[in-house]
């Protein structure tokens, strides 16, 4: 588990809160607040979604995941 520092510090930038942010995408704020801890991931629609809003790759979130891969 890798938590995501750069998701929070992104989405404070817009000025939304976590609450805020999860209505947008249409998810619970447990489920939003999981993936900002990196304790789950999103489904590949909703990091798309979040990267159109926040302006930035969805393939972020997958990057940890092919290194960690990698080096086992």
């Amino acid at each position: 588990m890798k938590q995501r520092k750069w998701l929070k510090e992104i989405r404070e930038t817009k000025n939304m809160t976590q609450s805020n942010f999860a209505k947008l995408l249409n998810v619970p704020v447990t489920t939003y607040a999981s993936w900002e801890q990196g304790v789950r991931t999103p489904s590949v629609d909703k990091a798309k979604e979040v990267a159109e809003i926040l302006n930035i790759k969805w393939t972020i979130f997958f990057d940890h995941q092919v290194l960690e891969m990698s080096s086992k």
